[in-house]
């Protein structure tokens, strides 16, 4: 989070933007949720994706993993459940497994699940911003700014407006991060692996890992992936899981259904599909950039720079080159804006930390205004995090000769 930039971005100026930002996102919620009823005043069921969590812990407590796949027998059980979802139909591509962890949830009333369910968020957003700003020693003395920008996130936001599971995603790269500053790396891979259940977010680590043989991380990472899918196999059976491979490899084909609105997504995929008329070269350039920054990533990863900014950039590139990508996935984003607002503190009259500044404030207003990108075909967002991802490997692999006094 952005504290004391340089210029006309002075502390003051920025805890008043943060403010306002946040003072507007929030009551904006609140007015829409304010209506009686599960649905919101633009008609969609309050927690949007929630629903979707709901139903799969319906089906698990039901012991009905035959329809964890069938989409039109889950719009059928949702609508027995909450009413007010008829004609409600969402994807099934999620593991198993969260079919499992979602059924205590599905015990309660639908409102009552979901006041849980976002309550729990809340608190999983609080603990993982509180630990990563406790090892930020320069942000220590901007404790309120801190918290203020924490809650104009916008990531925080849309995680709570979608009722995602992106919070649990932050938890597991807080964990990495945590586990990794303190060298316990077969911990770290434990917490990183755990993102089995949003396999795109794991592609970034998986791809650097895997390249310098990082042995801890990598075993920690099977251990999770794998007690994850055994427990769903354990409980569900062979059949549920070729069920689940099947729906994993037909995703091209339902790409449309999977990202309806797709100017609320922010990856390199998503951005050259939007810029290009032609899936095919989209695609091929999606691949030739994600290649990029992973080996930009990678070489930022091997190096011996500080945890803060090799971290920053694993997050970023996790974001940039996700094949999946939606706004409410940006919440992981958050421990990278500590870390990099926290360096760029302490070399506030260093370009690149200038630069940092900005660009962090930027992107407060690029996450949200993603829908301008259905009139102009270019997602800026994506441009000013590749932009923080090239500063960092500048900074990285910058000559001695050129390091701030």
């Amino acid at each position: 989070m952005l504290t004391r930039p340089a210029g006309w971005l002075t502390a003051k100026r920025v805890r008043i933007h943060g403010l306002l930002l946040a003072v507007c996102l929030w009551t904006t919620y609140a007015v829409d949720v304010s209506t009686p009823g599960l649905r919101d005043r633009y008609g969609l069921i309050k927690g949007t994706d929630f629903l979707h969590f709901y139903n799969l812990g319906t089906l698990a407590l039901r012991g009905r993993g035959d329809l964890l796949y069938d989409m039109r027998a889950q719009a059928e059980v949702a609508h027995e459940r909450v009413p007010e979802a008829a004609g409600v139909f969402y994807l099934p591509l999620y593991g198993p497994q969260v079919s499992l962890f979602f059924a205590p949830f599905a015990r309660l009333p639908y409102g009552w699940a979901l006041t849980a369910w976002l309550s729990l968020n809340l608190v999983i957003y609080a603990l993982c911003c509180y630990a990563v700003w406790k090892r930020c020693v320069n942000l220590q003395s901007d404790r309120w700014t801190v918290l203020i920008l924490a809650i104009a996130f916008p990531g925080f936001f849309h995680l709570i407006v979608w009722g995602q599971t992106s919070g649990l995603a932050l938890l597991c790269f807080t964990l990495g991060f945590l586990a990794i500053n303190s060298e316990q790396h077969f911990l770290a891979g434990l917490a990183i692996g755990s993102l089995i259940f949003k396999p795109q977010l794991g592609l970034a680590s998986a791809v650097i890992f895997l390249f310098f043989r990082e042995s801890k991380l990598i075993l920690g990472a099977i251990v999770t992936g794998v007690a994850q899918l055994a427990l769903a196999w354990a409980h569900y059976g062979t059949l549920v899981m070729r069920s689940y491979i099947q729906a994993l490899s037909g995703i091209g084909k339902v790409s449309l259904l999977l990202e309806p609105r797709l100017y609320q997504t922010h990856s390199l995929r998503s951005f050259w599909s939007m810029l290009l008329p032609w899936p095919d070269i989209a695609l091929a350039f999606y691949v030739v950039c994600a290649v990029a920054v992973l080996v930009i990533a990678a070489r930022c990863w091997r190096s011996r720079a500080p945890l803060r900014l090799r971290y920053s950039v694993l997050l970023l590139a996790t974001v940039l080159v996700a094949p999946h990508l939606t706004v409410y996935d940006l919440v992981i984003l958050a421990p990278a804006f500590l870390l990099l607002s926290d360096w760029a503190l302490q070399r506030t009259e260093h370009r690149f930390a200038r630069a940092v500044q900005i660009l962090l404030y930027l992107s407060y207003l690029l996450f949200l205004l993603g829908p301008l990108s259905r009139f102009t075909h270019v997602q800026l967002s994506v441009l000013v995090m590749t932009a923080l991802v090239w500063i960092c490997r500048q900074e990285i692999f910058k000559p001695p000769s050129a390091s701030p006094a």
